[in-house]
């Protein structure tokens, strides 16, 4: 699959947590970062996602902020 992203961070998943609609997955991304991301439950089902699987961040934004 090619996308027009040029973030894309290599990673395994750690944790899914399903709720009755969206789902929070933590993927390692390794150096001890890991980072977050909330998607549909669906989203979740259709991509098979389990704890241990290596999986692609990708990041696409807009914007960013920064908070102290």
């Amino acid at each position: 699959m090619k996308i027009s992203a040029r973030n894309v961070l290599k990673g395994k998943v750690v944790e899914v947590k399903k709720g009755a609609v969206a789902a929070q997955v933590k993927v390692d991304i390794r150096g001890g970062n890991v980072l977050t991301s909330m998607i549909t439950v669906g989203a979740v089902e259709d991509l098979g996602l389990d704890k241990g699987q290596d999986v692609s961040v990708i990041v696409k934004s807009t914007e960013l902020m920064i908070g102290r």
